[in-house]
């Protein structure tokens, strides 16, 4: 449903933050929860859950393999019946970026609560720490020099929620309404999962690219052709799923130049054409969009090609 990221100096009350936002969205949800309505979950995770030292961010490798573990916990947490809560300094911007991504994959809701306290008052506070999980005073001042402030401008950080450590609460009503009620963000071409090519994808390609040409060249040797023309192509012997109804052949329609067209022009377009193609196989994708891998859609997508290679438009 949403990821709320909580961000923020690292002992500047993050934990504080979180909970009194995960204890408002429970109360609240639950009050307008029917029997008929779906079940919604509010979690928090934080590097306590995924068992995160402190002394992790002691080290640069040891950090990088610690928010490794936080992202995998919040990938696999994620999900439109809960609400996940980020407690964590999430002090780099690549990496609520990240997440912003992941969220946008999985159709949630976003918001960004920025925990706003002076250097000063978190190393006071850090320093008054008794539960084992205080930073040592150089790492406490590097991560505060390496923090990336949040910023209301930029995609991922909104809606941007900035929270004083002196106020009491934070905003709990704007933010209910952001992560139950705000815009839900979808998939762009950066974060869809490209699906695969079929295993006969390379078959079916070479099969209608030449049987294209083919019937170009048989047409041209009938008589003289130019503008628009329908080519009948065979299709590829039926397997033993396909129905036993279905067509054999099936036609592809395109726009000629009025002049003679030569086998070795039509062959080195088909190999242009195929090669483009060939790295779709593993991309999923070209320059232009998704590809169809049907012997209609490579009939259609052939047939654009020539038309552009022999500057033809339609």
């Amino acid at each position: 449903m949403a990821l709320i990221t909580i961000s923020g100096f690292p002992s500047s009350g993050k934990s504080r933050r979180a909970a009194q936002i995960h204890d408002f969205l429970s109360s609240t949800l639950q009050s307008q929860t029917s029997a008929s309505s779906p079940q919604l979950k509010v979690k928090v995770i934080s590097d306590d859950d995924v068992g995160v030292d402190r002394a992790s961010y002691d080290d640069s490798l040891q950090e990088k393999t610690a928010r490794a573990a936080l992202f995998t916990a919040i990938t696999r947490h994620m999900g439109k019946d809960t609400i996940l809560i980020v407690d964590a300094m999430n002090y780099i911007k690549g990496f609520r970026y990240q997440m912003y991504c992941k969220a946008r994959e999985a159709g949630v809701r976003v918001a960004t609560i920025y925990v706003l306290a002076t250097p000063d008052q978190c190393s006071k506070w850090n320093s008054e720490r008794s539960d084992g999980k205080r930073y040592k005073p150089e790492t406490l001042d590097a991560l505060i020099q390496r923090y990336e402030e949040p910023s209301s401008m930029v995609r991922w950080d909104a809606p941007l929620f900035t929270v004083p450590w002196d106020d009491p609460t934070p905003p709990l009503e704007p933010i209910f309404d952001a992560v139950t009620s705000g815009i839900v963000k979808p998939p762009n071409v950066g974060t869809q999962i490209t699906p695969k090519a079929p295993t006969d994808a390379l078959r079916t390609l070479e099969h209608t690219s030449n049987a294209l040409v083919s019937a170009l060249m048989a047409a041209q040797a009938a008589g003289p052709i130019g503008g628009p023309i329908t080519l009948t192509l065979d299709a590829l012997e039926s397997n033993s799923n396909t129905s036993g109804n279905a067509s054999s052949v099936f036609g592809v329609r395109l726009t000629l130049p009025h002049r003679a067209l030569t086998l070795s022009e039509l062959q080195r377009l088909k190999r242009q054409f195929v090669a483009s193609r060939r790295k779709a196989v593993t991309l999923g994708s070209t320059e232009k969009g998704r590809v169809e891998w049907g012997e209609e859609g490579v009939g259609r997508a052939f047939a654009e090609f020539l038309e552009e290679g022999l500057g033809v438009g339609r």
